[in-house]
């Protein structure tokens, strides 16, 4: 029994590894856990309980992507980091957001108080893997934040900070920026007049 037990823990660990040591319950189940032995791994104190269904190995060290793998597990991997969490993970002006903004397929319906949910149809083009978790890239951030209801000050600031690491371009903003609606056009367009002034 050692050896089965011993596989099955190795493949949880492999698993949990690579998704900043969270797994879910649906992940424990595939693998081969009971939501008996579940239990009892936690109670036992070998797994941590994170949320509903949501489990961490004990001891994992704390890191920056902690809350994007969190929250992409929640979502079921359906759930992109964008708006201004992406700000935040691109670190794109001074936007500090409270609960986390996640881009996902108009069908999903899942709700959390600490999540904003903004239904949408990303294109490939759109997304950077990270492994466990998805975030929107610089461009497409800013796209997002143009649309939304970020002040103007803090788009010129993201759109600054942006070009300032070179992360995009002047010309690659200018050509998507009519994607994002009139309203979004003119705000980017007022964005990059201020980032042009010396």
């Amino acid at each position: 029994m050692n050896g089965p037990r011993r596989n099955l823990r190795l493949a949880l660990q492999g698993l949990a590894f690579g998704q900043a040591g969270y797994f879910t319950a649906a992940q424990a189940v595939d693998l081969g856990y009971s939501y008996q032995a579940q239990k009892y791994h936690v109670d036992s104190g070998n797994w941590l309980r994170v949320d509903r269904g949501l489990f961490r190995l004990p001891d994992w060290p704390p890191a920056p992507e902690d809350q994007w793998v969190r929250w992409t597990l929640w979502s079921h991997g359906r759930g992109v980091v964008s708006h201004d969490s992406a700000a935040l993970v691109h670190d794109l002006g001074e936007l500090d957001p409270r609960r986390v903004h996640l881009s996902v397929p108009f069908e999903f319906r899942a709700v959390d108080p600490a999540v904003v949910t903004h239904p949408t149809e990303l294109l490939t083009k759109d997304v950077l893997d990270h492994g466990a978790w998805r975030v929107t890239t610089p461009l497409r951030t800013l796209l997002d934040l143009a649309r939304g209801d970020t002040t103007q000050e803090q788009v010129t600031a993201a759109v600054g900070a942006a070009l300032e690491q070179g992360l995009t371009t002047v010309q690659r903003i200018c050509t998507r920026s009519d994607e994002a609606g009139d309203r979004a056009a003119l705000r980017i367009e007022r964005a990059l007049g201020a980032a042009a002034k010396p």
